[in-house]
C-alpha cells in the first residue's frame, strides 16, 4: 500500500481543528461550510492522485457521486477539472444559488455513464445516506478507467457524528429513537431520517469491501478528519468503530491485461 506521504502532510492537528469548527455550521451557514469543505476536499483528492498516480489531479475528468448543489463543482471548475456530479435530489440541487451546469440526476447505485469513463470518482458523506453503499461503490469502480482512483467516504455510525443533526450522544440509543426525539423537541423532522435517509454503517464494512472488492486494489484507508499521528485508529477494531469518525476508502481500480 502507497505510503500517501502528500496526502500525510495535509493531515495536520490545525487543519482538523479548523474543520471540526466549521461542522456546526452545516445548515445554519451551508454556503461557509460547503465552500470550506469543498476546498479542502479537492486538496486532498489531489495529493491523494499526486501519491498514488503521481501527476496532479488538475486537467482530470472527476465524477462527484451525490454532489448536491454545486460547491464542489465552482470548486473543481476552479482547477480545470472535467467535474461531472450525480445527486438524486432536486431539493438538494436547487438548495443554493450556485449553478449546477454538469450535474445529472440520477441514483449513484446505478450511474448512467459507460465503463471506464472517468479518472477518478469520489463520493463524500453519500454512504451513510443509502441502504446499500457497498452497490455504489462497485458502480463507482465500473466507471473509473484502469488506473484510475475511487475515494469513497462517510460518516461512521458510532462516531460522535454518526446520528448527524439528532445529536451527538442520542443516537447510541438507538436510531429510531434519535429520529424521534429530534421531532419531538423540535416539531419537525430531521433532514436525514434513520430507516430512510441515514444509516448505520460500521467502519469495518468499508475496510470489508475495500479489502475484497473485485477489479480493484484497496491503495488507502484512513480517517478523513483526524491528523496523521491518529491514522493508526483505523486498525484497530471496536475502537475505530468510535474514534474514526469518517472513513476514506481509496481503490485503483487494476489494470486491463
Amino acid at each position: 500500500m502507497p505510503k500517501l506521504h502528500h496526502t500525510r502532510r495535509l493531515a495536520t492537528l490545525g487543519r482538523s481543528l479548523r474543520l471540526l469548527r466549521s461542522f456546526p455550521k452545516e445548515q445554519t451557514h451551508p454556503d461557509e461550510f460547503y465552500h470550506g469543505l469543498a476546498a479542502d476536499t479537492f486538496t486532498q483528492l489531489d495529493a491523494l492522485h499526486h501519491d498514488v498516480k503521481h501527476q496532479p489531479l488538475t486537467g482530470a475528468a472527476v465524477l462527484d457521486v451525490g454532489g448536491g448543489p454545486g460547491y464542489f463543482g465552482a470548486e473543481f471548475a476552479a482547477n480545470n477539472c472535467s467535474y461531472i456530479s450525480v445527486e438524486p435530489s432536486t431539493a438538494e440541487l436547487h438548495s443554493s444559488s450556485l449553478p449546477t451546469p454538469t450535474a445529472v440526476r440520477a441514483d449513484g447505485q446505478c450511474l448512467p455513464f459507460a465503463t471506464s469513463s472517468f479518472d477518478l470518482t469520489f463520493s463524500s458523506n453519500v454512504a451513510e445516506h443509502i441502504p446499500d453503499p457497498w452497490r455504489m461503490g462497485e458502480e463507482m469502480l465500473r466507471v473509473t478507467r484502469p488506473g484510475g482512483l475511487v475515494v469513497l467516504s462517510y460518516t461512521i455510525w458510532l462516531g460522535p457524528f454518526g446520528g448527524h443533526e439528532t445529536g451527538l450522544w442520542q443516537h447510541y440509543v438507538g436510531g429510531a429513537w434519535a429520529r424521534d426525539r429530534y421531532s419531538r423537541v423540535h416539531g419537525k423532522p430531521p433532514k436525514n431520517v434513520f430507516g430512510e435517509s441515514l444509516f448505520d454503517v460500521s467502519c469495518a464494512e468499508g475496510i470489508h469491501w475495500a479489502q475484497s472488492v473485485r477489479g480493484g486494489t484497496c491503495v488507502g484507508l484512513f480517517p478523513r478528519y483526524h491528523p496523521r499521528w491518529a491514522w493508526w485508529l483505523v486498525k484497530v477494531p471496536v475502537l475505530r468503530e468510535f474514534l474514526v469518525s469518517n472513513l476514506v476508502i481509496v481503490i485503483q481500480k487494476n489494470r486491463q491485461i
